[in-house]
């Protein structure tokens, strides 16, 4: 989706979604054992690196925090990663003045103090580099198509990354374009954010863009690419669409400029997708980060219409979490995904901009339940999950806690963490916390049993789920074992 410029993403790609969601809905009622199996039985830790990976690293959104109170509600949701434009450039002519000073989908709001707001918060910042001026589109005032004169585009860059890179912005991450594809998998002739010849409004009447591939790479990509490194800056691939397929997507990668020799690979440091589940980008990984070249793999839209689900940011963040600890999370810059979008009127999003004043809605405060509960440096739980009927779920190390995300159906639900002793603490404190309200259920909604086998437990999960929306409806929640000296 394109941050420079308002669209209904919804109305391009409700099927998809749709296609989607289903398929995270059946998979959600199978019951998982995520955690690997231990080859002997081990305790609850003592103490871990405070300097470890926290999930707050992993938590973008798009779009920049305006006020001081918007500031303090991304701390809450533990939000540490904007995304958003850079403009107007030259839009009317070549001869006018550069401009760069300016953000948002009309570019009016000034990013140069956005920028430096977000510094000064602990904010790091993601300038999305596009899009081709009307009147230097090779498909006539189309500015999704590629540029006719390649200069004008790369002065447009140079100008970015020249001054953003430099104090006090000292910005090293751009983004080169937005969801560039050619045909899709999907099954549209051209991507939402890619023109060429024979492209239409009505994409059921467009026809293939032969050149999409090479077009991009070398009138786009490359010549930007080429500057980003030159200011020792990272460059961020422009996010590939869901619609477009996985391995479609390694195709692009691997295309190699007749003219240059050079695989785009070659000049991308984050791989970034689109709307993907986490198990999607696990290919991606064994292919391109586990030995490189890549350094890590971005999400910079997640969300969306999917939000409806109030499962769905609580479980991808957590699941992105177990995952990105079983692959190598050594940088906290790594993994990263960015929700689309933070702030608006429909009820999914993660705030309600007001009037009177900003509030949360439910996504918004499912993210700071999952920060509050998952607030310690992070570490895989190698015990094997054993799930009885009608529950599933996933979990990690917190600190000295373990955390289990759990997906049941209403009732008592039963799960073993196999080989798990009771810690040396005199007491340890277990918790079953609602995903979406941090409520925290009366003492006898749990039970427990430590014997050889492991940890045994015993859940209640209330008659009023709070998944009642979903196919079928269950109810997400953390179970908390907190060791106490």
């Amino acid at each position: 989706m394109s941050v420079g410029r308002p669209m209904d993403r919804t109305s391009n790609s409700a099927g998809r979604r749709r296609v989607l969601g289903t398929i995270a809905a059946l998979l959600a009622a199978i019951p998982l054992a995520r955690g690997k199996t231990s080859p002997a039985p081990t305790a609850v830790p003592q103490a871990l690196d405070a300097g470890g990976r926290r999930i707050t690293e992993m938590i973008g959104t798009n779009g920049w925090a305006g006020s001081s109170r918007d500031v303090e509600m991304w701390r809450q949701m533990g939000i540490t990663w904007g995304r958003d434009s850079v403009g107007p450039g030259q839009p009317d002519s070549p001869t006018e003045v550069m401009r760069i000073d300016k953000t948002g989908s009309q570019f009016d709001s000034d990013l140069p103090s956005a920028l430096i707001a977000n510094n000064r918060n602990g904010i790091r910042s993601l300038l999305l580099l596009g899009y081709t001026p009307p009147w230097n589109a090779t498909v006539p005032g189309d500015s999704n198509s590629a540029p006719v004169d390649v200069r004008a585009w790369t002065r447009y860059v140079e100008a970015v990354v020249r001054k953003y890179s430099a104090p006090p912005f000292n910005l090293r991450y751009f983004q080169i374009w937005n969801e560039a594809a050619g045909k899709l998998s999907g099954g549209l002739a051209q991507a939402t954010f890619w023109h060429g010849p024979n492209f239409n409004e009505d994409g059921k009447r467009s026809k293939p863009y032969e050149r999409a591939m090479q077009d991009y790479v070398e009138r786009v990509h490359l010549p930007a690419a080429r500057i980003i490194r030159k200011y020792n800056a990272y460059i961020v691939y422009g996010g590939w669409p869901d619609q477009g397929g996985v391995s479609n997507f390694c195709k692009w990668l691997e295309y190699r400029s007749p003219g240059s020799n050079e695989r785009m690979l070659d000049w991308v440091d984050y791989l970034d997708t689109h709307y993907l589940g986490v198990a999607d980008l696990d290919p991606l990984y064994q292919q391109y980060v586990k030995n490189g070249p890549a350094k890590g793999i971005w999400q910079t839209e997640i969300g969306d219409a999917y939000m409806k689900n109030p499962h769905y940011l609580p479980e991808y963040f957590f699941d992105f979490a177990v995952w990105a600890l079983d692959r190598n999370w050594d940088n906290a810059n790594k993994y990263v995904s960015m929700i689309y979008h933070w702030d608006g009127y429909e009820p999914f999003r993660l705030t309600h901009r007001g009037p009177p004043a900003r509030t949360y809605n439910v996504s918004g405060r499912s993210l700071i339940v999952l920060r509050q509960t998952v607030s310690g440096s992070l570490a895989s739980l190698s015990n094997q999950l054993k799930f009885g009927p009608g529950a599933s779920g996933s979990a990690l190390r917190s600190g000295n806690d373990i955390v289990l995300q759990v997906n049941a159906a209403a009732g008592w639900r039963t799960l073993t963490v196999a080989g798990l002793k009771r810690p040396s603490a005199r007491t340890v404190k277990i918790d079953f916390i609602d995903a979406l309200t941090g409520t925290v259920s009366a003492p006898d909604a749990i039970t427990t049993t430590w014997s050889n086998d492991g940890l045994q437990l015993g859940f209640k999960v209330p008659d009023r789920v709070n998944g009642a929306g979903n196919d079928p409806p269950t109810h997400l929640a953390y179970i908390a074992v907190r060791p106490l000296a």
